[in-house]
Order: C-alpha cells, then structure tokens, then sequence
C-alpha cells in the first residue's frame, strides 16, 4: 500500500496540481491586494470619497447603539450588518482570479494544439501478411505465422 501512495504521489500531474495551488494562494494574496489597495480607493474617490470597505447597512444596533463611523466599530458594538463593500471586494477579487485563469488556460490549449499539430505523423511499425493476413513487423523477411517468403 505505501509503494501504491508513493507513487500516487510522484505522478507528475499530482505534483503539478500541489504547485498550482500554492501559486494560486499567493495569486490571490497579490489579487486581494490590488483589489482592495489600488482599484477600490480610487474608485471610491471617483464615487464621492466611498471607503468600500466600510460600505455596510446596519440591519440591528449592538450594545452601543449606532450610527457607527467604521465596519469595525459597528462590530465592535455587536451590531449585525450587511457587508455591501467587503462583497463587491470580493466579487472583484473573483473576476480578476477567473479572467486570469481563463487566460492561463486558454494560452495552455492554445500550446497544446499547437503541439499536436507539429508532430509528424509517425510511420506504421508493422504490416500485414499479404499469405495469411497476420500483423508482422515491418522490418520482418519471413512471416512468423505461415512461414512464407516476404519480398522488399
């Protein structure tokens, strides 16, 4: 069973997948950051100094009862909020993370194809028996089935 999982685990295509998913957690960290760090600010600037990230309704007061200056003072409080910016944040963060994955994979199938269009086709290694009709090798001068003389 452990040589089983050992080689589970040496397959490439499993080793790939492990790189893919720590690259694709630091991607998000650098998505998260543009996100939040330079598209939204002045975005918010343009909409009339709008600090996304504290874009929220308040549905309930909390303890200290509101208007609150910041999401985090109205947490703070208890208060229970509906987060409008921190959900456009993210449904930013997940078209930017999907377009760049579309783009990563439509450039992989793109190479792919084009892989497979410039491999010669490759040249047949065996033929048939023109006495009994058996699959023999090419390179054969003597079918192995019948016996029989091949020529050329």
């Amino acid at each position: 069973m452990f040589r089983e999982f050992k080689a589970f685990i040496m397959r490439g295509n499993v080793v790939d997948m492990a790189v893919g998913i720590v690259i694709g957690a630091s991607f998000a960290g650098i998505v998260k950051s543009l996100v939040d760090d330079v598209l939204m600010p002045p975005l918010g600037l343009l909409l009339g100094r709008v600090d996304f990230s504290n874009l929220y309704l308040t549905l309930r007061d909390g303890v200290t009862p509101g208007p609150y200056a910041a999401l985090a003072e109205a947490k703070r409080a208890g208060a229970v909020t509906l987060n409008l910016g921190l959900f456009a944040n993210a449904v930013i963060n997940f078209i930017i993370v999907a377009l760049a994955i579309f783009l990563v994979v439509r450039a992989m199938n793109r190479l792919q194809a084009l892989r497979e269009t410039k491999q010669p086709e490759a040249a047949p290694s065996t033929r048939e028996c023109p006495f009994c009709a058996s699959t023999i090798s090419i390179k054969a001068v003597r079918c192995p089935q019948c016996t029989s003389e091949l020529s050329g």
